[in-house]
């Protein structure tokens, strides 16, 4: 089965999305669809061994309003899993 990343929330700067499927290792990070330009600064990784968990990562000042989603990349840096894409605003 595949990897899965849905996108859940954002709250005070926030983003919340849940995960099945993702190994440990791989790294989650947030995407600007218009230039689709990967922003380091918001990844993580995922820490458990359990497949199946919520991510949360910390959008930073600089972030502007847009159209983003969330990828998740695999241990090799290969894409795994892409969320719905959201808006921040």
């Amino acid at each position: 089965m595949k990897p899965l990343i849905s996108f859940v929330e954002i709250e005070n700067r926030i983003i919340v999305a849940k995960y099945q499927r993702l190994m440990v290792s791989a790294k989650v990070v947030l995407v600007e669809k218009a230039s689709g330009q990967q922003l380091p600064e918001t990844a993580t990784r995922i820490a458990s061994p359990v497949p199946v968990g919520a991510v949360r990562i910390r959008l930073p000042d600089a972030i502007k309003p847009g159209t983003y989603f969330l990828k998740a990349l695999n241990g090799r840096g290969e894409d795994a899993a892409q969320s719905a894409d959201f808006e921040i605003g």
